[in-house]
């Protein structure tokens, strides 16, 4: 979903490249070392990760004792689902939050409580760093070494679709053409 929020508009794309080749250059692929250099990605992944967790609701808990929350009596042993996808989208707690808006997280130290697409606690996801350090690397790659472009004119549908995972409601159409500037840069750097 980052590809296709962030590539909507042509220049959050290009003003993604423009980081990475001031601070990766075109002689070589992004490396893990480098992504902590790169805040404008991090923001990326984390208004990605905002607007469409991976698991809308998170791992089911069960009380251990009697509770009182926002006026609600839970008792204990009572089963417990966090909708992840419901707080991500609390305009109480963001500002526009439907918005694809990497920018709102620059130079913010995100609330735990705000965005908890791994849960939160010491039962969150013992896997979240590793995660989004991967999937870093991965949309880095992308955007690195592609020019993304619409097919068509119209605008990208970004409805969601039924299911756990809520997959997008239409298929993302979009052609990819291999970046020449990284493209000579790399495999020049290799021959």
């Amino acid at each position: 979903m980052s590809l296709v929020s962030f590539a909507q508009p042509p220049e959050m794309l290009e003003k993604a490249r423009a980081k990475f080749d001031a601070q990766v250059g075109t002689d070589r692929l992004v490396d893990e070392h480098d992504l902590s250099n790169l805040p404008y990605l991090h923001n990326i992944i984390l208004e990605t990760l905002q607007l469409y967790p991976a698991a809308p609701m998170l791992v089911p808990h069960e009380s251990s004792d009697d509770y009182k929350i926002g006026g609600y009596n839970i008792l204990r042993d009572t089963i417990l689902l966090v909708n992840a996808w419901t707080v991500h989208r609390d305009p109480n707690v963001w500002d526009n939050p439907t918005s694809f808006k990497p920018e709102r997280f620059k130079g913010l130290q995100v609330q735990p409580s705000k965005l908890i697409p791994f849960g939160m606690g010491r039962r969150s996801c013992p896997g979240s760093g590793l995660a989004q350090r991967v999937v870093g690397l991965v949309l880095g790659s992308l955007i690195q070494s592609f020019d993304w472009k619409r097919i068509g004119e119209e605008e990208i549908d970004l409805a969601e679709g039924i299911g756990v995972p809520m997959p997008k409601a239409k298929p993302l159409e979009k052609a990819c053409f291999r970046n020449k500037k990284i493209e000579k840069g790399v495999l020049g750097a290799r021959t």
